[in-house]
């Protein structure tokens, strides 16, 4: 969220900065709303100023104004409470300003490619798609998730059941071991305020999945993504500047209603409710996301490079990019059933946008700074699986393991039909 504090200092640069996400909003009034509150604000400090002084002087005449001081006070602390929280809520909807780098485009068409990498196979057959391939093995079972839970699920079975669970285990101790990350094992439920501080509420209320707890003083929801958790382990917290930056990765199941995908990717596994997700998340200087989001970028695509798996690495343009996000790079997998690379990870820069929210800041030369965050999918599993058994395919229905793979799957060098 946007600190008013900030966007004070110049309303104009503010508003003309958001035009950058093809974005109008009525600056008019938030400066309104703003002057009201500090005027509110004022007008309580010093009429509690005031019966402070009258308190201090026991002059009985005096009293009956106290009482009334304390009636206005009341008057304008609700009054001031309703202003502040009509502020708080345009800003908590107002996404993250593009960073100077991004370039200017309305959506994905606009995106620009910056790194293509990897040699996409060349079949001397038609290459079939994951699921074409998962079911022929009888390791995807699509018909009985329909059956069991609903449309967007899927039974992985036997040896594609562990490839998934290798493929997790690889990142991560990829992850762990050569990239610097502390693992993490995450609750996967958060509460509203934890999802109010990473941006998924309340601008994406739609999309997430809430739950019912016997405790119903706080809503809460399945985690959409381990970014989510991550990153809030800094909330409400001043960070001393020796523990930067923290790095952490967590492998966890993630849910995502999906809102607005009607008719898209309906068949497979590409776009499912339940999902998992090898998630990196750093918290650093304000002044180091830049670089920290190259660093972060080149360990996901590690990953691909070790799978040796095709792909491409996009910028985003400012009118693609996530709410929360001021610079994003998408890595995007080749996929030979559809012909062309889809997205695998993503990985964002969000600068103070999400600490500004959960309130994270940090000690520098005696001033409190907000925190910079980051977050990226190193890799999603999910489409691991399907990138492998697209890209290893083999004419007779069976796929090879890559090779940094058969450690981790007792040495197996090819998955065959049951």
């Amino acid at each position: 969220m946007h600190n008013i504090k900030d966007i004070r200092k110049n309303y104009d640069h503010f508003a003309k900065s958001l035009e950058k996400r093809f974005l109008t909003i009525d600056i008019d009034k938030i400066k309104d709303l703003d002057e009201k509150n500090r005027a509110l604000i004022q007008k309580r400090e010093n009429l509690e100023q005031e019966k402070k002084e009258i308190s201090k002087s026991k002059d009985q005449s005096l009293f009956a104004r106290s009482k009334v001081i304390s009636k206005e006070i009341d008057v304008l602390t609700e009054e001031q409470n309703s202003i502040k929280n009509e502020l708080e809520q345009i800003l908590s909807n107002i996404p993250n300003i593009p960073h100077d780098d991004v370039p200017l485009g309305k959506d994905e068409n606009d995106n620009i490619e910056v790194l293509k990498s990897g040699k996409i196979p060349n079949f001397n057959f038609k290459a079939k798609s994951h699921y074409e391939i998962g079911e022929k093995l009888g390791m995807l079972d699509f018909d009985l998730a329909s059956k069991t839970t609903g449309s967007r699920f899927v039974f992985v079975k036997d040896k594609l059941a562990l490839l998934e669970r290798a493929i997790s285990n690889f990142m991560l101790d990829t992850h762990i071991n050569q990239n610097g990350y502390k693992e993490i094992s995450p609750p996967l439920i958060a509460s509203e305020n934890t999802m109010f501080g990473t941006g998924q509420l309340p601008k994406f209320e739609n999309d997430q999945f809430e739950i019912k707890l016997d405790d119903d003083s706080e809503r809460k929801f399945l985690i959409p993504t381990a970014e989510v958790i991550l990153t809030n382990v800094v909330k409400n917290q001043i960070v001393e500047k020796k523990n930067l930056p923290m790095r952490l990765v967590a492998s966890t199941p993630c849910f995502r209603k999906e809102a607005g995908s009607y008719g898209k990717d309906t068949k497979g596994m590409i776009r499912q409710h339940q999902f998992y997700k090898v998630e990196m998340v750093s918290i650093v200087e304000n002044d180091q996301c830049m670089s920290e989001l190259e660093r972060m970028t080149n360990c996901a695509t590690d990953i691909l490079d070790q799978l040796e798996l095709p792909y491409r690495k996009v910028i985003l343009c400012s009118g693609d990019m996530g709410f929360s996000a001021e610079k994003t790079y998408d890595i995007e997998v080749w996929l030979p059933s559809e012909n062309k690379y889809r997205e695998i990870s993503s990985c964002s820069s969000c600068s103070t946008f999400q600490s500004n929210r959960m309130k994270s800041r940090y000690k520098k030369n005696n001033d409190t700074m907000f925190l910079g965050t980051l977050n990226g999918s190193g890799l999603a599993v999910g489409r691991t699986l399907i990138a492998i058994l697209e890209n290893y395919q083999l004419e007779d229905g069976s796929v090879l393991v890559p090779s940094k793979l058969r450690p981790y799957m007792n040495n197996i060098d090819k998955i065959t039909a049951i």
